[in-house]
């Protein structure tokens, strides 16, 4: 299928649950794919939906001070998910861009992440830098990151 059909929209909180949990609870302890930031003001939820109307991608983003700037406007990414039969077919460079586009129009300076550590080299290629060591998140048990993606204008 060709990335020109598809296209980044809005979605509600709820319809993102599916695919989190398919995707980014798959393995962990936990199966459940809600985040305390869903109904934080100013959060925006991301998704590209197939030709059968199935969800493929998702993502989060928060209104979120980066921790080694916090008086710096900043926008962290949570809840990357992409079905796994579309994974590396770049929905996730999609979802990326509108969110680099949502943070720039609401005048951020950082995008932030805690990447886990099989995605990394995702967020490398498209201008993240990792930041600090790395550690087993708690929820999911998994390794990962901090990365950070300095916003030009």
């Amino acid at each position: 299928m060709s990335n020109s059909k598809l296209e980044v929209v809005e979605l509600q909180t709820s319809e993102t649950y599916e695919l989190r949990t398919a995707v980014l609870r798959d393995n962990t302890p936990t199966s459940d794919p809600k985040y305390a930031e869903d109904s934080k003001t100013g959060t925006v939820h991301l998704g590209i939906f197939d030709e059968h109307k199935q969800l493929i991608g998702t993502s989060t983003w928060v209104i979120n001070p980066w921790q080694n700037d916090s008086a710096a406007s900043a926008i962290q990414l949570r809840g990357m998910a992409v079905a796994k039969n579309q994974q590396n077919s770049g929905i996730g460079a999609m979802l990326l861009t509108a969110g680099v586009a949502h943070a720039k129009k609401l005048g951020a300076k950082y995008i932030w992440a805690k990447a886990r550590d099989s995605a990394l080299n995702f967020y490398l290629r498209h201008e993240f830098v990792v930041v600090g060591d790395g550690f087993t998140e708690g929820i999911t048990q998994m390794p990962h990151h901090l990365v950070v993606r300095e916003i030009s204008f």
